[in-house]
């Protein structure tokens, strides 16, 4: 089997504000395999974004520091550990980045073909000419009409949706082997949401790019995921296959998002239930179980003691002392997959 395109361990992100430190990432660890797609999930706050961009070293230092952990890229980089000249050398050319908002993200100076060439001549070394035909070609990849007028314009003279097509052909432009997609379709309606996904679909297929989606929407992780990390206050919660987190979820805060998400797939016709309480604050990070506070399920322990990762399976782990041989049996209170406590 061939080596993970990354892998991370135990990584640890911090803040130093006036007030204090803030821990909003505080051990997590996970692989992501080579043509894979992975989603990472949860509520605003979860630590889903700053994750995200420590991959790519872009949260700005100072004020945040990486406190520990280890980022392995390709099997060969050491993303902890490396110069901003080396990031340089990894950032656009194995590394592409989506991000939430293209109207802020793109530069409105620049025309599209400026903006799109840029990555190509610096990592490629094209000439401009060559590397305006290239970005054609990628414009035309991400389904953008009439590609080589489009590069003559500006961001203001596109739709949204052309816009966030822009900025996923500039991630593409030197076939970046890792694509991370932060909220890419947020700030789209519902119809170029879906358009958006099939697009990021079809790439995945065309080039086998691993993708890592960064997401609150359950429905668009169940449209192109293969796997899922559950994330809550700064840790990973649960993790599995697209099929056990939807059809065997383990953790109750996985049950709380799967509860507040409508379902056409379901028997019954109960109201959407949303999780009670706030996530907690992480300039001081509750002893034990973050999420006890707001889980019905809460004992004791959880209150006292961080719980390890229980192995579901070779591909699903959730951090629940529900899962200890010891704890009492607690009937899932959702119905997932048309079936109920299956």
């Amino acid at each position: 089997m061939s080596k993970p395109i990354l892998e991370v361990k135990n990584l640890q992100v911090s803040f130093k504000m006036y007030v204090g430190e803030v821990k909003a990432v505080r051990g997590v660890s996970f692989t992501l395999n080579k043509g894979e797609v992975l989603a990472i999930v949860g509520e605003s706050g979860c630590g889903k974004s700053v994750t995200a961009q420590t991959l790519m070293r872009l949260i700005p230092t100072p004020p945040s520091f990486i406190k520990s952990g280890s980022i392995l890229f390709d099997g060969k980089h050491e993303i902890t550990k490396l110069s901003e000249g080396q990031m340089e050398k990894i950032r656009g050319a194995e590394m592409g980045m989506i991000f939430q908002d293209p109207m802020t993200s793109l530069n409105p100076t620049m025309t599209v073909g400026s903006q799109i060439t840029e990555g190509i001549i610096k990592h490629q070394g094209m000439s401009r000419k060559e590397a305006l035909v290239r970005a054609a070609e990628i414009l035309a990849l991400v389904g953008m009409s009439n590609p080589e007028e489009r590069l003559h314009q500006y961001p203001h003279e596109l739709s949204g949706g052309m816009r966030q097509r822009v900025m996923i052909a500039i991630a593409l432009a030197c076939n970046p082997k890792l694509l991370i997609a932060d909220e890419p379709t947020t700030a789209l309606d519902v119809t170029i949401q879906a358009q958006i996904i099939d697009l990021l679909r079809q790439i995945q297929k065309k080039t086998e790019t691993s993708i890592i989606l960064i997401t609150h929407d359950l429905g668009v992780v169940a449209e192109i995921a293969q796997r899922i990390i559950v994330m809550y206050a700064g840790k990973v919660v649960e993790q599995g296959s697209l099929d056990e987190i939807f059809y065997n979820p383990k953790h109750p805060y996985t049950w709380g998002l799967l509860r507040s998400v409508p379902r056409l797939d379901s028997n019954r016709h109960d109201e959407l239930v949303p999780i009670p309480g706030t996530p907690p604050d992480l300039f001081a990070p509750p002893t034990g179980c973050a999420f006890a506070a707001r889980c019905p399920y809460a004992m004791q322990i959880c209150k006292e003691q961080d719980p390890e990762h229980f192995i579901v399976s070779e591909t699903q782990s959730a951090a629940c002392w529900l899962l200890h041989e010891d704890a009492p049996k607690v009937e899932r209170p959702i119905e997932v997959g048309g079936r109920a406590n299956g």
